[in-house]
C-alpha cells in the first residue's frame, strides 16, 4: 500500500505521466471542479469528508484522488479493491490509528474500484469510517447506489463524473504534446488535418484512452525513439486510425446500461415514439433481458404515463403478459411488441401522480377530522349524530349531489386535474362542472356557521395584523414564480454558483442553497441584524453547504469588490434591489453593467422587483366606493392626492416603473423575458395605518389633503375612512416585475 508516487518516471505510460498534480492542472468536470464548485472548495480548504467518485473509465476519478493526495495535510493511504483484501484493510486501519494516536493526524483512505469488494469486505470498512478513524475516498465505474454498501453511501458525498467533452480531450491532448517535462514538448509534433480530431472523437470521453492513443501515434511516427530534441514528428490520419479502436458497447444486466436502457424504453413510450420504443425493446431482448422485468415496467407505465387517458392500456399489458407466460420465447416476442406498441401509441396522462399531491397534503397537515355527515352511523349516530345530514347520491338525478367530502379547511383543494387526452377529456368537463357547483354549495353553507372569538389581548392589534396579513403567501408566490421555469421545474442546476441580493431576511437564498449542493451560494446581508440571523441559521447546515457572506455595501461596485476575482455566477437573484437604500437614485444601467462582469456567459439575472408607482390606491378599495356618490368632492380630493403622490417625478421611489428597468437592462446588452405579476393579498387596516396615512403634517395623503380641504371636510373624510376601513381586512393589490435577463 504505497502512496501515490511523487517521482517522475519517464518510462511510465504517457497517461500516468500527465496526471494533474494539483487541482489547477485538472481539466474537465467543471460541474464539480471549476472555481467556486463544492469539490474544488473542499480540496483547497483541505476539509475532506468521505466521498465516492462515480463515473466511466478515464474521466478523472483516480486523478482527483492523486490531486487530493498531493494537496492534503492528512496521511494518505491508497488501496485497490481488485488486489487488496480484508488483511490489507486491517493493516491500513492500524496505520491510520497510529497516525491519529501518535501525531494527531487524520488519514484519508483511497479505495480504487471499491465496488469490487463484496458486502462483507465493505462491511469491514464501515466501523472505521463511522468512528472517523479514516476518511474514505472511493472510486467506482458502477452506480454506487446499487454496488456499494448503503451504509457507506449514506455516510459519503457522491460526485458523479461525466465523459469528458471533445474540448476537454483536445485540451488534454495539447497539454501532453506541449509539456516539455512529462510529455512531448521537446519535439515538434504535428497532426495531419483530422488526425487529432479522429483520436478525440473515438476516445468516447476517456482521457486515458486518448493519451494512450496519442502516445502510440507519436512514438510510432518518429523515425527513431527517443528522437532528438526539436525533431519533427508528423502523425498521419492512417497512423491515428491504427492507434485507436472504437469501444464495443456491452449490455450488462447487472450494471448501469441495464437501467439506462429500460429507462430509455419507458421514456420512449412516455414520449409516444413507437420507433424508439421498438429499438430499445429489441436491444433488451437481443441482450437476453428477462421479459417479465420488461412487462413489469410496462404495467407501471400503463398507469403512470397513460392512466385514465386510456383505461384499457393496463388490461392490454396484463393480457399480453399472461399470453407470454403461455407461449414463451421466441413467439412471445409478438406479445412484448403488442404491449409496447399499444402503450407508445396510446394517449398520455400522468394524473395518477395526483395521489402524491394528496399524500403531501396529509403529511403537511395536522390530522383533519372527518366531516360529521360522512362518519360511520353504526356506532355513534344516537349520541353524537354521526352521519346526520348525509345525502345519498343515488337518490338524485344523475346519481350525484353537491355536498362536502373533504375535511373542513381543505375545501377548494384540488388534487386530481384530469388531462384533455382520450377518455379522460370527458371526465374533465363533467368533473369541472361538479366541482364548481359543489364548492359554491359548501361555502354557502359555511357562511351561516356561528363563530366564537376570544376576548382581545393587550397586543391584539399587532397579533391580528400578523394573523391576517398574507405576506408569507406573497413571498412564497414570488419565490415560486422567480425560481421556477414555465414548466414548473427549478431554474437551478445542482452545480450552479449563485449570488443573492435581497432586502431583510433573504427569502430566495435558502432555496438556492438546497437546489445547488455541488455549487456555491453567496449573499449580501442588508444590515448586521439580518447578517446575524443568516449566520445563526447557517450553523444548522454542514460546513460545506453554508452560503458565503459578502460584506455589506451600498453600491454594487463595492459588493463586487468583495467577491474573489475568479468567482463568476450562473444565477444572480435580485429582489427589490431598486427600492433598496443606496440604489433608489442609482443609474440602473450602471448596476446592470457592473453585474454583467460577474455573470457567466450562459448565466442569467433573475429579478423580482416591487413597483411602488403601481401600489394599491386607497380610493380604489371597494369598501370606499360609496364616496363616489355620497361625497364626490371628498372622493375627488383623495384621488387627486394619490395622483399627486404617485406622479411626483422628484420622488425616486415612484419616478420609475418596470419599463425603466427593462429599458436599462436592454441598454446594457441584456435580452429580457419579463412579466408583471399582480398579487392580491388580504391586508388588515389598523387604526394606526389610517393615522399614518392622514397625518396632516406628513408627506402622504394627509399632508396634501389638509392643504386642499377645509378642516371640517378633512375631518369628515378621515372619519368616513375610519368607519369603513378600520379593523377590516381588505383585498390589497401588489405589482411586481418578474424578469429573466441573459447576455
Amino acid at each position: 500500500m504505497e502512496l501515490f508516487s511523487q517521482t517522475e518516471n519517464k518510462e511510465a505510460p504517457l497517461a500516468f505521466r500527465m496526471r494533474p498534480r494539483n487541482i489547477d492542472e485538472f481539466i474537465g468536470q467543471d460541474h464539480i471542479a471549476a472555481p467556486g464548485r463544492l469539490l474544488r472548495r473542499i480540496i483547497q480548504a483541505d476539509r475532506m469528508s468521505s466521498i465516492i467518485f462515480y463515473g466511466p473509465p478515464g474521466t478523472g476519478k483516480t486523478t482527483l484522488a492523486r490531486v487530493i493526495a498531493n494537496t492534503t495535510k492528512s496521511s494518505f493511504i491508497t488501496m485497490n479493491a481488485v488486489l487488496d483484501g480484508v488483511k490489507n484493510l486491517r493493516d491500513a486501519i492500524a496505520e491510520a490509528q497510529s497516525h491519529r494516536d501518535l501525531y494527531n493526524k487524520r488519514t484519508i483512505l483511497f479505495v480504487d474500484e471499491v465496488h469490487r469488494w463484496n458486502k462483507s469486505q465493505q462491511d469491514a470498512l464501515l466501523p472505521w469510517v463511522e468512528n472517523g478513524t479514516v476518511i474514505l475516498i472511493g472510486a467506482t465505474t458502477e452506480n454506487p447506489y446499487f454496488e456499494v454498501n448503503k451504509a457507506l453511501v449514506s455516510r459519503s458525498r457522491i460526485f458523479q463524473l461525466k465523459p469528458l467533452t471533445e474540448k476537454n480531450l483536445h485540451d488534454i491532448a495539447m497539454q501532453a504534446v506541449n509539456d516539455k517535462t512529462r510529455g512531448y514538448g521537446r519535439f515538434n509534433v504535428n497532426f495531419e488535418d483530422g488526425a487529432l480530431e479522429h483520436l478525440i472523437s473515438t476516445a468516447n470521453g476517456d482521457a486515458r484512452s486518448l493519451l494512450n492513443a496519442v502516445e502510440l501515434a507519436v512514438e510510432t511516427s518518429a523515425d527513431s525513439f527517443p528522437p532528438k530534441d526539436e525533431s519533427l514528428i508528423s502523425v498521419s490520419m492512417d497512423t491515428a486510425e491504427e492507434s485507436i479502436q472504437k469501444k464495443a458497447l456491452l449490455y450488462d444486466k447487472e450494471g448501469d446500461y441495464h437501467y439506462d436502457t429500460i429507462s430509455a424504453f419507458i421514456k420512449s413510450i412516455r414520449g409516444s415514439d413507437p420507433d424508439a420504443t421498438l429499438y430499445w425493446l429489441a436491444t433488451m431482448v437481443r441482450a437476453g433481458e428477462e421479459p417479465r422485468f420488461i412487462f413489469r415496467r410496462m404495467l407501471i407505465s400503463a398507469s403512470e404515463d397513460i392512466g385514465l387517458a386510456d383505461p384499457h392500456a393496463l388490461g392490454v399489458v396484463e393480457s399480453a403478459a399472461a399470453a407470454f407466460e403461455r407461449v414463451g420465447l421466441p413467439e412471445g416476442r409478438f406479445h412484448l411488441t403488442h404491449a409496447a406498441l399499444y402503450l407508445a401509441t396510446a394517449p398520455k396522462s400522468n394524473t395518477t401522480l395526483s395521489f402524491f399531491d394528496a399524500l403531501g397534503a396529509v403529511e403537511a397537515e395536522f390530522a383533519k377530522e372527518v366531516p360529521n355527515h360522512l362518519k360511520d352511523t353504526g356506532r355513534d349516530k344516537e349520541g353524537f349524530g354521526h352521519g346526520e345530514g348525509y345525502l345519498y347520491p343515488h337518490a338524485y338525478k344523475d346519481h350525484w349531489v353537491a355536498q362536502q367530502y373533504l375535511p373542513s379547511g381543505l375545501q377548494g383543494k384540488v388534487f386530481y386535474e384530469p388531462s384533455n387526452q382520450g377518455y379522460e377529456a370527458g371526465i374533465r368537463e363533467r368533473l369541472t362542472r361538479q366541482r364548481e357547483i359543489q364548492l359554491a354549495s359548501v361555502f354557502e353553507e359555511q357562511t351561516s356557521e356561528v363563530l366564537t372569538f376570544s376576548p382581545p389581548e393587550k397586543n391584539s392589534e399587532k397579533w391580528l395584523y400578523r394573523l391576517n396579513r398574507e405576506t408569507g403567501r406573497t413571498i412564497s408566490t414570488l419565490r415560486e414564480k422567480l425560481l421556477s421555469n414555465n414548466d414548473g421545474k427549478t431554474i437551478f442546476s445542482r452545480h450552479d454558483c449563485v449570488l443573492s441580493i435581497e432586502p431583510g431576511v433573504p427569502a430566495f437564498l435558502w432555496e438556492a442553497v438546497r437546489q445547488t449542493p455541488e455549487g456555491s451560494v453567496w449573499y449580501v446581508p442588508q444590515n448586521e441584524k439580518t447578517a446575524g440571523i443568516c449566520r445563526h441559521y447557517s450553523e444548522s447546515l454542514s460546513e460545506e453547504s453554508r452560503p458565503f457572506e459578502i460584506k455589506m455595501a451600498e453600491t454594487i461596485e463595492n459588493i463586487i469588490s468583495e467577491i474573489p476575482e475568479d468567482q463568476f455566477f450562473e444565477k444572480i437573484l435580485l429582489r427589490d434591489l431598486f427600492t433598496r437604500k443606496g440604489f433608489l437614485e442609482k443609474d440602473s444601467s450602471s448596476v446592470f453593467n457592473s453585474l454583467k462582469t460577474i455573470l457567466r456567459s450562459d448565466g442569467s439575472l433573475n429579478i423580482c422587483q416591487f413597483i411602488p408607482s403601481k401600489a394599491q390606491r386607497i380610493s380604489a378599495l371597494p369598501e370606499l366606493a360609496m364616496l363616489k356618490t355620497e361625497a364626490p368632492e371628498l372622493y375627488k380630493a383623495m384621488a387627486d392626492a394619490e395622483k399627486s403622490i404617485y406622479s411626483d417625478k422628484n420622488n425616486p421611489l415612484v419616478s420609475w416603473d418596470e419599463n425603466a428597468i427593462i429599458s436599462a437592462a436592454n441598454d446594457s446588452g441584456f435580452a429580457t423575458e419579463h412579466d408583471i405579476l399582480v398579487i392580491e393579498e388580504n391586508r388588515p387596516i389598523m387604526p394606526s395605518d389610517i393615522e399614518k396615512w392622514f397625518e396632516p403634517k406628513g408627506s402622504g395623503y394627509g399632508g396634501i389633503l389638509s392643504k386642499e380641504l377645509e378642516e371640517e371636510n378633512f375631518s369628515q373624510l378621515v372619519g368616513i375612512i375610519r368607519d369603513n376601513l378600520s379593523g377590516k381586512t381588505v383585498k390589497w393589490k401588489l405589482s411586481f416585475l418578474m424578469a429573466s435577463l441573459k447576455k
